[in-house]
């Protein structure tokens, strides 16, 4: 169930909500806990049981390191386990056919595909390393085991972070999982509206909106691979076209995950948590050390807390660091697809942080033009890598387009057509929106009035045109 559908917006989540509110104190996780597996559930029941199992084993496991707390052995033997049980199935589902596919053609074998891993369930990249993070921050005694499954439970499947994040880890919600009585208010609750509703505009009225251009390039294929949508042709654009296209597709990317985080961190507020930012204006970025400290935020500090840190971090001297990277950076790429052409991307941010680590950094610091312009090109190429493997791209073409002038169909047409979207979509890439907001909230009447206009506005958007899935559904 997408967060941008008339079901969802008129049916799910006002029913969801309801009953969260009319539930007694103490009955308001348990009403969480259903309605969230209804949510997960909708789509794809069968994979109820991968949710189910997935809890227990890190429940029990968090149960076990607690009973076992004067024995480091046996505290250690209950983390692999938890730990074991949920990258097992995050491998399975997400990586066996890749793994199949890449033995076949090293080896030159014809190893069939595993069908039951052909589909991947909803969110398990997020609610997988959400678990993970709870049994080892119980392993390290920095949060209390959790007793009631049903609160644990709660927390993992939690419907407003549960397929796009942010990645919410277990201490930032714990507080608040406990607090029956008074969880939330009205103002928090209005806050909640008016992010979700400036979410749900991200993803519908710019996101969808500027996708158009970049499959009127390369044509929009179904899941079966099937075009369903004719564009110009990756092989027929001029080097200037495929550029535009990237641009669009680097901002459709941007809006649409940052729209549904959005979604989610004001669902979270409307019940009552207060989820961390997921993104922080990535595209003002000055480096690319900065625009990571800005991009999937909740990604980026799960990666450091529990790979990069544990493995030394900089604490070890420069060659370790720069390992330390490495190993963070071909992780991140593995995270986000099973497909090469993920692991390459993450080998390319590696050697530009390595290099920025190295000598770079400084320089793009003092000065104040350049850095913006070096930043965003370098950007876009890594979204080139992003997107290589789709329907209708091929890496190779792509790149050869992008660094090699061609001729082909000209540009002029779709900036006509698109440019002042581009312009709206690249001046909400900045801190203008923000600013507007800031001045919204002193005019209470002004801000309603705004908030129902947008609110408006994307429902006719969605009921007018078809559905335009979450791009990070396929990561």
């Amino acid at each position: 169930m997408l967060f941008s559908t008339i079901l969802f917006l008129f049916r799910f989540l006002p029913i969801t909500l309801a009953l969260y509110y009319i539930a007694p104190y103490k009955l308001k996780n348990l009403a969480l806990f259903i309605c969230s597996l209804v949510f997960y559930s909708w789509g794809e029941v069968r994979f109820f049981p991968v949710m189910v199992v997935l809890i227990l084993i890190n429940y029990f496991s968090g149960l076990a390191i607690e009973r076992f707390d004067h024995s480091d052995k046996m505290r250690r033997v209950f983390l692999i386990i938890s730990i074991v049980g949920s990258l097992s199935m995050l491998v399975f589902f997400k990586y066996t056919n890749f793994i199949i596919s890449t033995i076949n053609a090293i080896t030159g074998l014809s190893i069939g595909m595993v069908e039951a891993a052909t589909v991947l369930p909803l969110g398990i990249s997020f609610y997988t390393f959400q678990t993970m993070s709870y049994s080892i921050d119980v392993y390290r005694r920095d949060v209390k085991t959790e007793h009631n499954i049903i609160d644990f439970g709660a927390y993992v499947v939690m419907f407003p972070q549960l397929i796009a994040g942010p990645i919410v880890k277990y201490r930032d919600v714990a507080a608040q999982l406990h607090v029956y009585k008074d969880r939330y208010h009205l103002k928090q609750i209005e806050e909640g509206i008016c992010l979700f509703v400036f979410g749900l505009a991200k993803k519908v009225l710019i996101a969808d909106t500027v996708s158009k251009l970049w499959y009127d390039i390369i044509g929009t294929y179904n899941d079966q691979h099937i075009l369903t949508s004719a564009g110009v042709g990756l092989a027929n654009a001029s080097t200037p076209l495929v550029w535009l296209g990237l641009l669009a597709y680097s901002l459709q990317l941007y809006f649409d995950f940052s729209g549904y985080s959005l979604m989610g961190i004001g669902m979270g507020k409307m019940l009552g948590f207060d989820f961390p930012m997921n993104f922080n204006m990535p595209y003002i970025a000055r480096s690319i050390t900065d625009f990571w400290r800005r991009w999937h935020m909740t990604l980026s500090g799960w990666f450091r807390e529990y790979v990069y840190i544990p493995l030394g971090g900089n604490r070890r001297g420069l060659k370790r660091q720069i390992f330390n990277m490495f190993v963070v950076w071909i992780l991140t790429g593995i995270w986000h697809g099973a497909d090469w052409n993920f692991i390459f991307w993450g080998i390319y941010y590696f050697i530009l942080l390595a290099i920025e680590k190295i000598f770079l950094l400084k320089k793009l610091q003092t000065a104040r033009i350049w850095p913006h312009i070096y930043t965003l090109l370098l950007v876009a190429v890594g979204w080139a890598l992003f997107v290589g493997n789709e329907d209708g791209v091929g890496l190779a073409l792509l790149m050869q387009k992008l660094f090699i002038p061609s001729g082909g169909v000209s540009c002029l047409y779709f900036l006509r057509n698109y440019g002042v979207l581009l312009v709206v979509a690249i001046i909400c890439c900045t801190p203008v929106p923000l600013r507007i907001y800031d001045w919204l909230k002193k005019h209470t009447v002004l801000k309603i009035i705004v908030v129902f206009a947008l609110l408006l506005m994307c429902i006719a958007y969605i009921v007018a045109s078809t559905n335009s899935p979450f791009l990070y559904f396929r990561f």
